[in-house]
């Protein structure tokens, strides 16, 4: 990495041309989004301001004493950029530069006098009068910029230490520029790998929801990031019944998305039909522990229950997930799949699970969730909750995705446009 000098604008001008120039070149290079891009810049206007004959910037940056880089010269015919470039960057090693370099320190030398067997002679040959501006990084002068003049005594002593500061100011926002663009490629390279990981974990969910004879269906999935924990499935069974998985691993990103795809495979190996709940839970439970959540504090929470299309009936287990919500259009009633619960999939493998079953009635609906639903937040800390979901669940619906688009046009009012803290599905069933 390099920095080019900054040098005083020449006290010969007048301050009022003087003060135009320097605000018509700040202008410019605040406009400057690469740093190549900015020393040029910057150098062009230092040299419109300040008579200088050759221009030399060295690095040691990576190296040891007395190597160092040539990273930029005036007598340079090519534009190296010596951030992309590193490769054409003359390595030297000792001479007359090292010691300007290595020795840490600003020089002022008016008579200029170097070997022709110096290392970097080509660099310094008819030029008498140097000044060398070190730029500090951690307190050490990793980079040293070099103004030379063809006369000796060439430079004004009284304006040496602003040429000091100026150019350190200059370097440092260079360097911030440099970061900038670092930082910015790092993310570029992240954000694609995690929209790859959102691409493969929303691979994992059903791409279209099963016919069930008696069940309308619609599903709501959203993440808070671009991958996310939540975890829904459908498992085709014998004698018309189907088992219904709702998942939420603890936290959210990539490391809930990778645990959570950890968890389709492991429901995906079951042994047999997942037929029981219960066992089903204890499955999950235990491969998790023995391999997976043994080492590491997180966990998951799972709702498996298994509908009968033909009886209407909902045998279910849970691991610490929140009950789903029951809506009885009949009658008006709510209640809430909460008979049964046990611990959370992936903290103690000998955990044990039961099971409950529910009779549901033509006209039930039934709202599967994750806790990112009724944990949402609006502007105010106000939590969403189970009543305001319970609110929206009381008006009885024609079809599940009416539903759905209802408790989440709830959800945008009450949010106002605050972003999703916590990665949201829905799972809505509709007796028919």
């Amino acid at each position: 990495m390099e920095h080019l000098l900054p040098n005083a604008v020449d006290a010969a001008l007048p301050w009022q041309e003087r003060l135009d120039k320097i605000v018509k070149m700040m202008r410019e290079v605040s406009r400057q989004t690469d740093p190549q891009a900015m020393v040029r810049t910057y150098s062009a206007r230092v040299r419109e301001l300040t008579p200088t004959d050759r221009l030399v910037s060295l690095s040691r940056r990576g190296l040891g004493r007395p190597e160092f880089r040539i990273t930029r010269s005036s007598t340079w015919k090519d534009d190296v950029n010596p951030w992309r470039e590193r490769d054409r960057l003359p390595l030297l090693r000792g001479g007359f530069l090292a010691e300007l370099l290595y020795g840490d320190e600003p020089r002022l030398i008016d008579d200029l006098q170097v070997s022709p067997d110096d290392p970097a002679y080509e660099y310094l040959a008819g030029m008498r009068s140097l000044v060398s501006i070190p730029m500090y990084d951690h307190g050490e002068a990793l980079n040293m910029t070099l103004l030379m003049r063809r006369e000796p005594g060439a430079f004004d002593p009284e304006r040496f230490p602003e040429m000091i500061w100026q150019g350190n100011l200059f370097g440092r926002a260079t360097h911030n520029l440099v970061l900038t663009a670092e930082l910015k490629r790092a993310y570029d390279a992240v954000d694609r790998e995690m929209r790859s990981v959102a691409q493969i974990q929303r691979a994992l969910l059903p791409s279209e929801l099963p016919r069930i004879a008696t069940l309308d269906l619609a599903a709501h999935y959203e993440t808070s990031t671009a991958s996310g924990g939540d975890y829904y499935d459908f498992f085709e069974l014998p004698d018309d019944r189907w088992g219904i998985l709702i998942a939420d691993v603890a936290g959210h990103g990539t490391p809930a998305a990778v645990l959570m795809a950890i968890t389709h495979a492991i429901m995906h190996l079951h042994p047999g039909a997942p037929e029981s709940p219960a066992r089903v839970l204890e499955f999950l439970n235990l491969t998790l522990c023995t391999h997976y959540t043994n080492r590491t504090v997180t966990f998951v929470t799972a709702f498996y229950g298994v509908y009968d299309a033909r009886t209407r009936a909902l045998r279910y287990a849970s691991a610490g997930h929140n009950p789903p919500r029951l809506k009885r259009c009949d009658d008006g009633s709510m209640g809430a799949f909460d008979r049964v619960n046990g611990l959370p999939l992936g903290v103690v493998s000998e955990a044990t699970y039961h099971e409950a079953v529910h009779p549901l009635r033509v006209g039930d609906q039934i709202i599967f969730y994750t806790d990112g639903i009724t944990e949402a937040f609006n502007s105010r800390g106000e939590m969403f909750g189970t009543e305001r979901l319970d609110a929206v669940l009381g008006a009885c619906r024609p079809y599940a995705q009416a539903l759905i688009d209802a408790v989440l046009e709830e959800l945008r009012v009450f949010s106002n446009g605050r972003p999703a803290d916590d990665d949201r599905t829905i799972l809505v069933a509709k007796v028919r």
